[in-house]
């Protein structure tokens, strides 16, 4: 007799693995089911985020980031070192030391909770008429068997995007997973694709030595940030940590032997360039993962880009089938995957006590879901950008101001960048808030709960800002929006 489960996961990454964590909390029987191997060939939750993503390119570009200050920085602060050397195996040890942690982690949160943990590829199946209940198969090699739930939560993540004219090896041409990997700084690296990945990786590597040239096939640099924070980041990228940029490449082949590869393209002014490289990232964004997910006539919606149709519930077309994370609309972000994971399984517990209504469902606000580039400096934005502002015809003001002019920032040495806040010109409500400047990973949070609570920048400029800190920046930036900021 199959298993029976109030709820069967399909997926244990950040929206998966947190989903499966709340619906045990709210007394939901909880199953989730996940195909990940680590490099050992064992089991590992957590998905691409915990594993190959996120957490481990955080560790390496700390890592990166702390050899450049030792290189660079300490000495103005009358610390001197001698015979500075890198050892990457070590920084890649300590990496891995962080993944296994937080994915075991996760295999103790789920015990804790009494999550039923199977190890194996999830298909859905069929639902049964009599009970409603769905078919669930999990695959594990040559051994095979179905589980049933009522209520199905499918959370498969992405995979990376793949590029028609290179096949990824891992040795020589990378993904991320390749790419946080390496052995040793490589003297010449190419990277294709100057979104969140490329420039991530890319500067790891910089930072550590390599000479590193970004390709990237759109016609501006960062399109989908604010452009003034997008000119501010290329200016600090190309002048001060020296990548090499190129924007509005057409790539024409990719050739390769033992000893490099050649990429040969053309450039924004449509002449014949070739690039040599000893090894190439290849970072073009990322696909839904959703092939093969569901049985054929099962009849789950797919669209042609492969992302699961839902609505603003993430329910799917199937009854009691829902769908969280990069399988789905909307941005590819861990943090997205997670609030739609803990809104779903608040839903189905509300459906179970059959207290469901539209005007009382969770839901996910995508219109406030912060986006987050960990380079040096960081850049963070949420809401609406000034170009879209402007496209949309709303009435804005801005409130601009400089980390130079801040106290925290000269005392940590890093001034680079700024906070920029849009205010809608007649009702001062915050419209979009964008930064780019040390740790505005932390400082993006309180721009996010201004905007969920409908704040305007009157409200900002009148909350006290502890001195010094970074914060103060925001706030200044919002007293700015009235053109009465103080420190400039």
């Amino acid at each position: 007799m199959a298993k029976l489960f109030d709820v069967a996961v399909i997926g244990a990454g950040p929206g998966g693995y947190v989903a499966a964590i709340r619906c045990a909390q709210l007394g939901l029987n909880t199953v989730c089911i996940d195909e990940w191997k680590n490099s050992e060939g064992t089991p590992s939750l957590g998905g691409t985020c915990l594993n190959v993503g996120c957490i481990p390119s955080k560790a390496l570009l700390e890592s990166s980031e702390n050899f450049e200050r030792a290189a660079k920085k300490f000495g103005e602060h009358g610390i001197k070192l001698e015979n500075l050397s890198i050892d990457v195996p070590a920084m890649i040890a300590r990496k891995n030391k962080i993944v296994k942690a937080f994915t075991s982690g996760i295999a103790m949160l789920f015990k804790k909770n009494k999550i039923t943990s199977m190890h194996g590829r999830g298909m859905l199946l069929d639902r049964q008429n009599e009970n409603q209940l769905w078919n669930i198969q999990v695959s594990n090699g040559d051994q095979s068997e179905v589980v049933q739930a009522e209520f199905v939560i499918l959370a498969t993540g992405s995979t990376p995007r793949p590029f028609p004219l290179v096949e990824i090896d891992n040795d020589k041409v990378l993904d991320n997973v390749g790419a946080l990997a390496l052995s040793e700084v490589p003297k010449r690296l190419g990277v294709i694709g100057a979104g969140v990945i490329g420039l991530e990786m890319g500067s790891v590597w910089r930072r550590l030595g390599a000479e590193v040239t970004i390709l990237e096939a759109q016609p501006g640099f960062l399109l989908s940030a604010d452009e003034s924070v997008a000119k501010e980041a290329q200016k600090v990228f190309t002048r001060e940590l020296g990548l090499v940029i190129q924007t509005g490449v057409d790539i024409n082949s990719i050739k390769q032997n033992k000893q490099q590869i050649s990429i040969a393209y053309t450039d924004s002014n449509k002449e014949s360039q070739k690039l040599e490289v000893d090894k190439l990232v290849v970072a073009i964004g990322r696909v839904p993962n959703s092939k093969g997910l569901a049985s054929d006539g099962n009849g789950l919606s797919v669209n042609s880009q492969g992302f699961i149709e839902v609505d603003a519930y993430c329910r799917t077309n199937l009854p009691s089938v829902f769908a969280v994370g990069d399988v789905v609309r909307g941005p590819m972000l861990a943090h997205k995957a997670s609030e739609e994971g803990v809104a779903v399984a608040e839903l189905i517990a509300t459906i179970k006590k059959q207290a469901a209504n539209n005007e009382s469902l969770p839901k996910v606000d995508l219109a406030v879901v912060p986006w987050v580039i960990y380079t040096s400096p960081e850049i963070a934005w949420v809401g609406k950008t000034e170009q879209m502002l402007k496209a949309e015809n709303i009435p804005y003001k801005v409130g601009q101001f400089p980390f130079m002019a801040n106290g925290r920032a000269r005392a940590l040495g890093e001034t680079h960048g700024f906070v920029k806040i849009l205010a809608h010109a007649e009702t001062d409500r915050i419209l979009g808030v964008h930064m780019i400047g040390p740790f505005v990973s932390e400082l993006i949070a309180e721009a996010v709960v201004a905007m969920e609570f409908k704040a305007s920048s009157e409200d900002l400029a009148r909350i006290i800002h502890a001195h010094p800190s970074l914060s103060e920046v925001l706030h200044e930036a919002a007293l700015g929006v009235d053109k009465r900021a103080l420190h400039i």
